[in-house]
């Protein structure tokens, strides 16, 4: 009898292509219980014959061939949480029981929206010191997406609280290296780095500061204050975006960032020298200071120097000649220089104490 139920349910599944329990039931006319109906759709959801979208008596099923990702869209569950013995990998059930087509999605694409979302949100569980965590998580057109918020002291605000970091700035800068922790002994620092990484879209935004690492455009902006707004987001949001066709794995946004891949270990970063101009044309030595600050925690670095006119003589000196002298064992690439650049890093680098 259950063999029949089964068949039944995937033949008129092939037919039509969306489809409620309500409808298997008239369908049927009532000769199996709704109880023995709904088990049944639900053992095909498992077995990733059939697709669910909505929740409990909003539910609606396809079959697979008839599941176009491009045309779609699945509910958006929102979900609001007491920050009291909270543990990701419980809301990610959640998740998965409220939004089944999440589990539809390729391996490598889970992969990442697993990592990349229980990273964040044990961020805002464990720095925010907020007593409510908000979540949106769902799909738009091509994308999968997540939107984590809490109300409390602010990322940037507790970068500056307990680093070097004097601004909201300065706190930015700091964050986009990589390797940076306001609790060492819990944490690596790798969180937000590799997160920001791994997707094509990452937005933090914080009072009155917003961070979009725009990884369809290879580029990065910082907005501070954010226009028109007085107080802006009150703690932290954070934005995370996967397009459904991104067709890199995890393993391959770790492998980029080893200047050894044998080694397993997280030594090379990026930095865009831009995010430390503001406006200005020549850079001071002060400058290249925040840009070298934990640096040497690296074996390797790339500057990129893309959309800087010039540098002056005293920034180029303290990159390529102080630093390299100090830490010989960092290696230092700059890269998408200007003539102007270069001139003045070739300058720096054939200059001897």
């Amino acid at each position: 009898m259950a063999t029949q139920l089964r068949k039944i349910i995937l033949e008129y599944s092939k037919q039509n292509k969306s489809f409620s329990t309500k409808d298997i039931l008239s369908l049927i006319k009532n000769v199996f219980s709704r109880q023995h109906v709904s088990r049944t759709l639900s053992a095909l959801v498992k077995e990733n014959k059939l697709i669910k979208t909505g929740a409990t008596r909003n539910a609606k099923y396809s079959h697979a061939i008839h599941w176009d990702w491009g045309k779609n869209n699945l509910d958006i569950l929102s979900l609001r949480k007491k920050n009291q013995n909270l543990e990701e990998h419980k809301i990610l059930e959640e998740i998965e029981r409220e939004l089944p087509t999440i589990k539809q999605i390729p391996e490598h694409l889970s992969s990442i929206l697993t990592y990349a979302f229980s990273e964040m949100f044990n961020n805002a569980i464990e720095h925010s010191k907020s007593k409510i965590i908000e979540i949106d998580i769902g799909r738009t057109g091509n994308k999968i997406f997540f939107e984590i918020r809490d109300f409390g002291i602010g990322v940037f605000k507790s970068i500056i609280s307990k680093t070097s970091a004097k601004t909201e700035l300065e706190a930015i800068q700091e964050l986009l290296k990589g390797k940076l922790t306001t609790a060492p002994k819990l944490h690596s620092g790798e969180g937000i780095f590799f997160t920001s990484k791994a997707g094509e879209l990452f937005i933090i935004e914080s009072f009155t500061h917003k961070l979009t690492i725009n990884n369809r455009l290879e580029d990065i902006f910082i907005e501070s204050p954010i226009p028109k707004k007085t107080k802006g987001i009150q703690g932290t949001m954070i934005r995370f975006e996967l397009d459904l066709n991104h067709k890199a794995h995890l393993s391959d946004v770790f492998q980029e960032h080893q200047s050894d891949p044998s080694s397993l270990e997280f030594d090379k970063t990026e930095i865009k020298i831009k995010l430390y101009t503001m406006g200005t044309i020549h850079i001071s030595r002060s400058q290249a200071r925040r840009v070298l600050n934990r640096l040497e925690k690296f074996r390797k670095v790339i500057l990129d120097f893309d959309k800087v006119p010039t540098v002056g003589q005293a920034f180029a000196d303290e990159i390529f000649r102080v630093f390299k002298e100090k830490y010989p064992e960092v290696e230092i690439i700059p890269e998408n220089m200007n003539e102007a650049v270069e001139f003045m890093v070739e300058r720096a680098q054939r200059t001897k104490r």
